[in-house]
């Protein structure tokens, strides 16, 4: 199987609603729809005055731009395709920009998208982090009775609704991913000869303002032939090369190892985190050989007594902190560990700086007391808060800037909206949100964004092109079966996060064996490109001594994880009954692995896992675990690899080809 980019995935771009460039510039077939004081209009309309640009982002990609602006009433459209020619992917984004002087007309229902012709199987969809035990799951639906629209269940992307699918044909797949980091919504439904698709965000109806502009979500399509598994190589090729963020110097950022000194003096989080015992925690985990890539300091690190939700205030405690940050920033330089600070600037509570300062800047929920929203739709707010964290970030020495985001905004947003600009705050929170990240970036160059909101629900692909995902679920850290089926998801669409090397399952177990927190069997189930080790800097030399060695492991995994085509080998219910395989193959070097879990509760004594192989190769296999080695021929790995462990135990076996 082919998982590269051929003439033939790129021969199908025409099926994509896209321009044909021997057509030439055909303006009413932008993949755009919108109303304009309720009247339907489609591309950019004829009685605008219409202009077109074509130019090269770069050797992969050319930026198709088609604009008109109505004469009449000085509303602009501006509709901005991305092609790239080294992977069958296209973009659109459109922005309304009202250039006259008085209200522009409502402007309602704007969506992007069309239809695709094919003889059309099945609509992919998933629910994301709902956080609960019931999320990243999967859901297929035919539309044979109809179409059907997903979107959020609140004000975050990926509470209930994942913005990443797939519209699966008889003969090629499309995936399609919706860039908008609150509420989106895709409307997908049966044609006469395959499907329609559009996405937009979900409330919108608004007049705009003299001078100001709306930006529609993002839409990415991604379009291969063949079945599913290849789509999903494809795009985490494409994800991988295009979309990561890079680190200073333009390679992309590297797995990493997390260790934190948390829940000092039996506090939350780091609500008792001092230089004195941050500083204690680095140098400890250095001497004891277990240098981490990433030192970790989450909530409470500001002025707070305890209750780290207590926040729009956003500098180090003086107390705990004489000195701010910068004696830890300055600590894990002199290792080449990067410090990682924890901040969630949109929520604000009363009694903080923000609160009692710039109260004009937030908006208000029902409840006074309650949790305020800091409008970064409002531009003065927005610079006063990239002023702020570019401070801290530069004094500090913060190499990963991490944003958390805990309560739903879409309570206040309504509250404050009139019923002709529906959807307005809403589009503007949005813009500033990413010029402040962009900025933040661009004055800090190498600098990691992690996106958290609650966990993993504002992932979507526009914030994705300018974070990652350390910390993806606030679900099942130590719950087996359910972090194996989050894995599931994350590695076919997100391919870099973290997971916690915890396990759970120790009330599970009846061989009368004691099992230790962090032993073997946690650390193969965090076999991820980041993880954090939940080994103490005062824990004992046993665990120290295992997680150097799974170290190691774990290391050469998460690079090949990185470089190679993801096979999951198992179908994963959450059931500690199952067992659990996975392989990742790096074709291109001649590498990979495959990796089984026995699940505590799983009966059968071995497991046969039917996996991917490249055909005419012999692959030399190693047990990470004991080093021991075996050969096998494509032609005997036809019939899958089969494997004998204990209950909880799992193994990697590292491969080579030739």
């Amino acid at each position: 199987m082919n998982q590269k980019t051929t003439r033939a995935d790129m021969n199908l771009m025409n099926k994509l609603f896209i321009q044909d460039a021997n057509a030439g510039v055909m303006y009413d077939r932008v993949p755009l729809k919108f109303k304009v004081n309720g009247k339907e209009m489609q591309g950019i309309p004829a009685q605008f005055k219409r202009s077109y640009t074509r130019e090269r982002v770069d050797a992969n990609i050319i930026r198709y731009t088609y604009s008109g602006t109505c004469e009449t009433c000085g509303l602009t459209v501006t509709a901005t395709h991305l092609e790239y020619r080294d992977f069958p992917v296209s973009e659109w984004i459109a922005e309304f920009r009202n250039d006259g002087d008085a209200d522009s007309p409502v402007i309602s229902d704007i969506v992007l998208g069309g239809d695709i012709a094919g003889e059309f199987r099945s609509f992919v969809h998933g629910n994301g982090d709902t956080c609960r035990d019931d999320g990243y799951e999967w859901f297929t639906d035919t539309l044979e009775d109809g179409g059907m629209t997903i979107h959020p269940q609140d004000a975050t992307s990926c509470n209930g609704a994942f913005p990443y699918m797939k519209l699966v044909f008889t003969d090629f797949v499309v995936r399609a991913a919706v860039g908008w980091p609150h509420m989106w919504k895709a409307d997908v439904a049966r044609t006469a000869d395959g499907v329609s698709y559009f996405c937009g965000q979900l409330r919108c109806h608004m007049k705009l303002h003299p001078g100001e502009a709306i930006i529609t979500p993002r839409l990415t399509l991604m379009i291969t032939e063949g079945d599913e598994a290849r789509s999903r190589n494809l795009w985490r090729r494409w994800y991988l090369a295009h979309i990561l963020p890079r680190e200073g110097d333009g390679q992309p950022i590297p797995p990493a190892l997390c260790l934190h000194h948390w829940g000092c003096e039996g506090k939350p989080e780091h609500t008792a985190a001092t230089e004195e015992n941050q500083l204690l925690g680095i140098e400890e985990y250095v001497r004891r050989g277990y240098t981490p890539d990433i030192w970790w300091i989450d909530a409470g690190w500001y002025k707070c007594d305890y209750n780290w939700p207590h926040i729009g205030t956003w500098k180090p405690d003086a107390e705990r902190f004489p000195n701010g940050l910068g004696p830890i920033g300055r600590a894990c330089d002199k290792y080449g560990i990067r410090f990682l600070l924890w901040f969630e600037p949109e929520r604000v509570v009363p009694g903080t700086e923000l609160f009692d300062e710039h109260k004009n800047w937030l908006l208000a929920p029902d409840d006074p007391n309650g949790n305020h929203l800091l409008d970064l739709g409002n531009k003065e707010a927005c610079d006063w808060l990239i002023d702020r964290v570019d401070s801290i970030i530069k004094d500090s020495g913060i190499r990963i800037y991490r944003q958390d985001f805990n309560f739903n905004p879409k309570p206040i947003w309504e509250r404050h909206e009139a019923e002709d600009r529906i959807g307005a705050i809403e589009n503007g929170h949005v813009r500033g949100y990413l010029r402040y990240w962009d900025e933040l970036i661009y004055r800090n160059p190498g600098l990691w964004i992690d996106s958290c909101a609650s966990g993993g629900r504002r992932n979507d692909l526009e914030t994705m092109r300018r974070a990652v995902p350390l910390h993806f679920t606030d679900v099942g850290y130590g719950h087996l079966p359910i972090k194996q089926k989050q894995f599931y998801e994350m590695h076919e669409w997100i391919p870099y996060f973290r997971s916690h090397n915890m396990t759970w399952d120790a009330d599970l177990c009846t061989d009368g064996v004691v099992y230790e927190a962090n032993d073997e069997f946690s650390f193969q189930n965090a076999m991820v490109p980041s993880v954090t080790s939940m080994i103490w800097f005062n824990g004992p030399d046993k665990e120290f001594e295992t997680g150097i060695r799974m170290r190691k492991i774990w290391e050469k995994a998460a690079d090949i994880i990185l470089a190679g085509d993801y096979y999951p080998l198992t179908e994963c219910r959450k059931d500690y009954h199952d067992w659990y395989a996975v392989q990742f193959d790096d074709a291109d070097n001649d590498r990979g692995y495959i990796q089984y879990i026995r699940n505590t509760l799983a009966d059968d004594e071995e497991f046969t896992a039917k996996m991917f192989v490249n055909e005419g190769k012999t692959y030399t296999f190693t047990n990470s675990t004991t080093g021991e080695t075996f050969v096998k021929t494509s032609e005997e790995l036809a019939d899958g690899l089969t494997i004998a462990l204990p209950k909880r135990t799992g193994v990697v076996f590292f491969y080579e080809m030739v």
